[in-house]
């Protein structure tokens, strides 16, 4: 009998013991809530840069393994250049040929200028040889006119008169010679001025050629130093699952560069537990990964859409859902500087994490 009761006795005090741890972590938890917000759906997010070609070609040569560290400039992997090397050198012989089209319109332009410059002095002087050749036919007529006159008259003798004549034919005839040579003058100089016009358009052609040249030559070179493909920041590499003798197309996504040194936690909260959270506030950050450490952190940023609506199907719960789905909204947290680094850098992108938001 007295075993019975000291059975129950025992029996009384680990359930009062259990109540009181019970209603101690209530309360606890009671009281926590008040003052915090906490989600285990949250997980360690991080830049994953995909390493991507910009040239097509036979991979030559892979300098990196799986999982390494690299650092910001450091070769990846190395395409075959022969065909650009090809391509460069053929834009080079076009910049080159390009170059001397222009060197000889530009001296062709000069010459056609001399030449529009001599025909105009030309033009000018046959000019003056015509007017001069009007004077003298002027002066000879009237001495033709006064002579024949004379000879009407028998005051002068035959020979008097037809040498006046002479004189005045000759002097149409020189006329005449000098107006011809004016026109013949003026065509060439007009058509070392057409000339001159068609030379300066060639001139800009072959500037814009050579233009075009360049632009192919730099073109070259760029492809050229494209097949080389290098890390674009510091970061540890995925899976490279990358061979020699591989053809590998632009635009082809071959394998990852993750960037370790910048990560954060996208923490998904319900919308019931939004209502006190504000940018700024404390967090306490537990990895799954590492139960023992604790992380500080503090929130950044609020998603301007829930998670469900950048889904392919975003769900509506205003087209006749009987139980009101509650939403989630992604908030990003990043991690303090005061954090051990060393600890830190053992957290990789995708790790489950428990977020515990400070409210006051």
């Amino acid at each position: 009998m007295e075993q019975k009761k000291e059975t129950n006795k025992k029996f009384v005090i680990i359930i009062a013991v259990l109540l009181g741890v019970g209603l101690v972590y209530g309360g606890y938890k009671l009281v926590h809530s008040f003052s915090h917000e906490t989600t285990d759906d949250a997980q360690i997010e991080a830049r994953m840069n995909p390493v991507i070609p910009r040239v097509e070609g036979y991979v030559k040569k892979v300098y990196v393994t799986d999982n390494q560290e690299v650092k910001a400039g450091d070769t990846l992997f190395v395409i075959d250049d022969q065909d650009y090397r090809v391509r460069l050198e053929q834009a080079r012989a076009g910049l080159a040929a390009a170059e001397s089209q222009l060197a000889v319109a530009k001296a062709s332009i000069g010459s056609y200028v001399a030449n529009a410059a001599a025909s105009k002095s030309q033009v000018q002087s046959a000019k003056g040889n015509i007017e001069t050749a009007k004077t003298q036919l002027w002066r000879a007529t009237k001495d033709y006119e006064r002579f024949k006159n004379l000879y009407e008259n028998h005051s002068i003798t035959a020979q008097q008169y037809e040498q006046a004549l002479a004189t005045k034919e000759q002097a149409e005839q020189q006329l005449q010679i000098l107006e011809s040579q004016q026109k013949a003058t003026s065509s060439q100089h007009h058509a070392a001025i057409s000339q001159t016009e068609i030379s300066e358009k060639q001139v800009i052609v072959a500037e814009a050629n050579v233009k075009s040249a360049q632009a192919n030559l730099d073109a070259a070179l760029l492809n050229m130093s494209y097949t080389v493909v290098t890390a674009p920041i510091d970061g540890q590499l995925s899976d490279v699952g990358l061979q020699e003798g591989q053809f590998v197309r632009p635009g082809q996504s071959l394998f990852y560069l993750v960037n370790t040194k910048d990560i954060w936690v996208v923490a998904n909260f319900k919308e019931t537990q939004l209502d006190k959270m504000r940018v700024g506030q404390k967090v306490s950050i537990e990895v799954d990964a590492y139960p023992d450490e604790e992380f500080e952190a503090v929130v950044t940023a609020f998603s301007p859409a829930t998670g469900a609506k950048f889904a392919l199907l975003p769900p509506d719960n205003a087209t006749g859902n009987f139980v009101k789905t509650v939403q989630r909204l992604p908030v990003k947290i990043d991690f303090v500087s005061s954090n051990d680094k060393k600890k830190l850098a053992r957290v990789r992108s995708g790790m489950n994490v428990f977020v515990d938001v400070h409210l006051k």
